[in-house]
């Protein structure tokens, strides 16, 4: 927790200090502006450099992720000066880093040459993520730019779903035969001089690439070195296709704790690897994805992007809000007449649609989840339905009944107070029952049930609680 604040403040210190020296380069250069001088270009030539250098000082020592966070964090004109200041030699690794909106805003304000040189530096599997945001005639330069087997890599990639293992997959492995010593394999990764990142076994395969097991490195340091790799290789090592979902694959790292796992095709060749940095990102990614559909929200969205593309990615959903409220709206004008007799009523039945509301989000919540980690399908269905139900059977009668007898304290009838407690159970039941089918049949349908969910489980329990609420208060209490 402690190093987690520690890089916390240490991000917030760099930005800082990237909008001081912003601010103190815009204020000395208005400054000189303004001045009346002898060779005042000249000086205002100078005086620009000098404050730029400061700056880009400060970038240069900055590791990329850190240098995308405050990209990310300033305003469009003070981040392209500051990406402008960014080395050249940076610029792939950067875009990489940075959120998808705003690497649209950088790439807009960079040339095609730029762009092609930033993506020269980038391996393979990293160009199948830049890819798909550079234009067209860079992407064809690219392209043209690449070895045949790089191209090939790329091609491959990119032609797999954004949801397939085959997107995640990484092309740079270290490959040995299990028909050499130990001593062999260890000769040959010293002449490599340097392994792939987050490398934690050797992929041992036959002349045709085809996958017959792996090698831990810890295995191997610790074996006597005249065995051969076939004695000491794994065999029951977890193997992914690149047809395969990533979440699965996501979850199976998570499972096995896992570094690195192997991907091989229909035939057992073996293609790539997936690495544990690369499935740290896509469940990040996932995470930032379903908080924002929660809320109603289509993608990812620049802080500073302009008001009008701010507005197409939130109308949507606001859109489904209104017309949930209008519903809402006519039910209870369908009971204008009971609520002029019983005023209370207008100041009860929100209580009902409010909790409801809040009980169906937290069922919503725990079915997503379990859509998630694989754990509720259709053979349980009708168990997570009887158990939730009894769980919001539990609760309405509960804290129906303290509403009720708040109701009876308040306003001096008990019959208020039994429909508060009968209505409060009814729109739990309610709620409890969408909460489990709006998220399950949205997944039958091939939709993401994490996105809208809350907002028509909010609006299932508001227009049935005042239903439920003032439909039993007209025929009991009026």
């Amino acid at each position: 927790m402690a190093d987690n604040q520690e890089l916390k403040d240490s991000l917030s210190e760099n930005l800082q200090q990237v909008i001081a020296l912003l601010d103190k380069h815009r204020l000395v250069e208005t400054i000189v502006h303004n001045q009346n001088m002898p060779k005042h270009e000249l000086v205002e030539s100078l005086v620009h450099k000098q404050n730029l250098q400061e700056l880009q000082r400060k970038l240069d020592v900055l590791h990329p992720a850190d240098v995308a966070y405050i990209l990310e964090a300033l305003p469009l004109e003070q981040r392209l000066d500051v990406w402008e200041l960014v080395k050249a030699e940076r610029d792939g690794e950067i875009l990489l880093e940075v959120s998808d909106a705003v690497r649209q805003t950088l790439i807009a304000d960079m040339d095609s040459d730029e762009l092609l040189a930033a993506a020269e530096q980038l391996d393979t599997d990293e160009l199948a993520d830049l890819a798909p945001d550079l234009p067209k005639d860079v992407f064809q330069d690219l392209l043209d730019s690449l070895d045949a087997q790089n191209r090939a890599r790329l091609q491959s990639a990119l032609s797999y779903s954004e949801d397939a293992v085959g997107a995640i997959m990484d092309f740079d492995i270290v490959t040995i035969r299990e028909d050499i010593s130990l001593e062999v394999a260890l000769r040959y990764m010293r002449r490599l001089g340097s392994l792939p990142d987050h490398t934690d076994k050797l992929f041992v395969v036959d002349r045709h690439d085809i996958l017959r097991g792996v090698l831990p490195l810890k295995r191997l340091v610790v074996s006597d070195l005249d065995a051969d790799v076939a004695d000491v290789m794994s065999e029951d090592a977890v193997v992914f296709h690149p047809e395969d979902i990533a979440d699965d694959a996501a979850k199976a790292f998570e499972r096995y704790d896992l570094v690195t796992a192997p991907v091989v095709d229909e035939n057992n060749k073996l293609v790539g690897r997936v690495t544990v940095d690369a499935v740290m990102d896509l469940i990040r990614e996932e995470a930032e994805s379903d908080m924002l559909s929660m809320a109603g929200l289509r993608e990812e969205e620049d802080f500073f992007a302009s008001v009008w593309k701010s507005v197409q990615n939130r109308w949507a959903w606001l859109a489904i809000n209104l017309v949930t409220a209008l519903v809402a709206s006519r039910v209870i004008g369908l009971f204008e007449g009971s609520i002029e007799k019983i005023v209370a009523l207008a100041a009860l039945m929100p209580i009902v649609a409010g909790i409801g509301g809040n009980s169906g989000n937290q069922t919503t919540t725990m079915i997503v989840r379990g859509l998630a980690l694989g754990q509720v399908s259709t053979h349980n269905m009708q168990s997570l339905v009887t158990k939730e139900l009894g769980v919001s059977l539990l609760n309405g009668l509960l804290w129906g009944g303290v509403l009720g007898f708040i109701s009876y304290v308040l306003y001096g009838s008990y019959q208020l107070g039994l429909v508060m407690m009968a209505a409060m159970t009814l729109n739990l039941l309610l709620a409890a029952f969408m909460g489990v089918m709006i998220p399950l049949v949205m997944n039958k349908v091939g939709r993401d049930p994490a996105v809208g969910s809350s907002v028509l489980i909010t609006a299932m329990t508001d227009s049935g609680g005042f239903f439920i609420f003032l439909g039993l208060a007209t025929i009991f209490l009026i």
